[in-house]
């Protein structure tokens, strides 16, 4: 077996990421160069996927429409096709 070649591995160096309320910490990485600032645009703190995500699928019934095709996996229901294919 070949020994792996320098050029092969990226080069992982120490960068500072800033979250979008000020919060940093440095971590590893191979973006940019030794010392650079990260600053994050979308982040757990300010993205709807963590941040009330769910409430605003609910606002628009798609949740009611999900569960009236698959059935709520949540509570046990079922679909409207499932309910259908039961009477039958």
């Amino acid at each position: 077996m070949k020994a792996a070649k320098e050029k092969d591995h990226p080069d992982y160096h120490m960068i500072k990421v800033v979250m979008t309320d000020g919060t940093e910490y440095e971590t590893r990485s191979c973006w940019g160069k030794e010392g650079d600032v990260m600053r994050l645009d979308v982040d757990p703190k300010n993205h709807p996927a963590w941040q009330g995500g769910t409430q605003k699928v609910v606002e628009k019934q798609q949740l009611k429409k999900f569960e009236g095709r698959f059935g709520s996996f949540l509570s046990g229901g079922m679909g409207d096709d499932d309910k259908k294919a039961e009477k039958k």
